[in-house]
């Protein structure tokens, strides 16, 4: 009997379900984590749905915990499975693989979507003992047709299959996948033990040609001397241990560039009961891949000569201000060239970050601990900062830096009154919100003070920065003296 119980609004995480339900070990439940992230391989070659099940502490009842649907074919679930128990059903194909410990196969009626399909359920087995089944399901209804690909596909499917039982499928080793790791739709070669090509997929045909390959991959032709080849012809060593790799000891994933044109290969090792089978090799071209990551660089590159350009312009007008302030005598217009020439140094500080970094959010601890440096100048007041603020976006950095330069200055102008003492800055982070605490111990707000209402440039520029990234801005006087302004920032992260 199934039953169909999510748990939650969203899917649980594979170990969030496993240690709810089942007395699995951590080393098991790190293993099934490592087959889920590489198992899509399997998905594909059977041309299956696969659902990970798991014994419950009562092993009448399995919980699924992970559901992949195939690229290479239609899904035969329609519903996420993920969550859902098979609970005393003692027909269940997954039952008779977990107590047979072995590969239980069907031709049933999928209770899920009414339709024929093909199912198996492989047992994983340690020690002596079953700690998952996946179950796969094939829908027969719009299954393609069988020809030498789809043959091909399968016989290695079944080879994997028998792996994940034996847990040899995926290799121990980390999965090390990426963005550009390619997948069984894009390009399959199937490598027997001696070294010859069994069979190869139309599309890796394509992929080895666009290198330069001048063999067609023909069944029996030597595989090693095709990448050999292709590596003489772009007049540099050996990248990586050609044989090893084929004999599946090698490294996992490589990739390979002629001229323009990329492609990235990823080896398996197969075996059956122990006996080496050959090397099953998943390639994709990634020329395109590559011609769009050089465009990034390259735009990534102008971003950062821009933001450079900016922080030299900003730092140029900085020094002709400080210049300015030095020449005028009147004390009020000197007073507010310094405190122009703090507000742009804010807004370059910011840039300084932006025009040495990659990422697109910034790291403000360091923004902030230089533009506190440069506010502590003022006297002998010391600026400091309490906790971290962590990562943010370049706006709500901009807009940040503008917001404490004002609210420091004010608090060193009105509330230490320009003498020594320290001004804490405490940021912290709530429910998504960015809240950061300015605190000095000098002298109060004057009686009847309104924030609303104030009309000083610096905190109307401090309240306007604030409203353009939608927070909050309070200031008021302690309990024990002194006084604590408090910006409400939401991160839209």
């Amino acid at each position: 009997m199934r039953a169909a119980t999510m748990l939650g609004a969203m899917p649980d995480t594979l170990e969030t379900l496993v240690r709810a339900h089942s007395n699995l070990e951590d080393e098991d439940i790190e293993w099934l984590k490592h087959l889920t992230e590489e198992w899509s391989v399997l998905a594909d070659l059977v041309f299956s749905d696969l659902v990970l099940w798991v014994p419950d502490v009562d092993d009448s009842i399995f919980w699924a915990v992970a559901h992949i649907r195939p690229n290479t074919a239609p899904t035969s679930m329609k519903d996420e499975m993920v969550g859902e128990n098979i609970s005393y059903d003692y027909e269940s194909l997954v039952t008779t693989a977990y107590l047979s410990q072995d590969i239980a196969h069907s031709s049933v009626n999928s209770e899920f979507a009414d339709i024929p399909v093909e199912e198996h359920a492989i047992p994983i087995l340690r020690n002596g003992r079953c700690i998952g089944i996946v179950d796969a399901h094939a829908n027969l209804l719009s299954f393609r047709a069988k020809g030498s690909l789809e043959e091909n596909y399968l016989k290695v499917g079944r080879v994997l299959a028998g792996m994940v039982m034996r847990r040899e499928f995926p290799p121990a080793t980390e999965a090390n996948l990426s963005s550009f790791s390619p997948r069984v739709i894009d390009g399959v070669v199937m490598v027997d033990a001696n070294g010859l090509v069994d069979f190869a997929s139309p599309n890796a045909r394509t992929a080895f040609r666009r290198l330069g390959s001048t063999s067609e991959l023909d069944n029996g032709d030597p595989f090693e001397p095709v990448v050999r080849a292709i590596i003489k012809s772009t007049h540099k060593t050996t990248p990586w241990p050609v044989k090893e790799t084929l004999l599946g000891n090698g490294d996992r994933e490589v990739e390979l560039e002629v001229g323009r044109v990329g492609m990235r290969m990823r080896f398996y090792k197969l075996s059956t009961n122990g006996a080496p089978y050959g090397v099953l090799l998943l390639c994709r071209d990634t020329t395109d891949l590559l011609v769009q990551e050089k465009k990034l660089v390259t735009k990534n590159a102008t971003i950062r000569e821009i933001h450079h350009r900016v922080k030299n312009s900003l730092a140029m007008v900085a020094a002709l201000l400080r210049l300015q302030s030095r020449r005028v005598k009147s004390e009020e217009a000197k007073q507010v060239l310094e405190d122009a020439m703090r507000r742009v140094s804010a807004i370059a500080a910011v840039h300084n970050v932006l025009s040495t970094k990659y990422d697109e959010q910034v790291d403000y601890d360091e923004v902030a601990d230089r533009l506190f440096k440069m506010i502590g100048t003022s006297g002998k007041v010391n600026v400091v900062r309490q906790g971290s603020f962590g990562r943010l976006d370049p706006e709500i950095a901009e807009r940040l830096s503008l917001i404490l330069t004002e609210v420091c200055q004010n608090a060193i102008e009105h509330g230490l009154e320009f003498q020594p003492g320290d001004v804490f800055v405490t940021p912290q982070r709530v429910n998504g919100v960015l809240i950061t605490e300015v605190v000095n111990h000098g002298k109060p707000l004057p009686e009847g003070f309104d924030l609303r209402t104030a009309t000083s440039l610096g905190l109307s520029i401090a309240k306007t920065m604030v409203k353009d990234v939608d927070g909050d801005f309070t200031l008021e006087n302690m309990e024990d003296g002194g006084t604590e302004a408090t910006i409400r920032i939401p991160l839209n992260s």
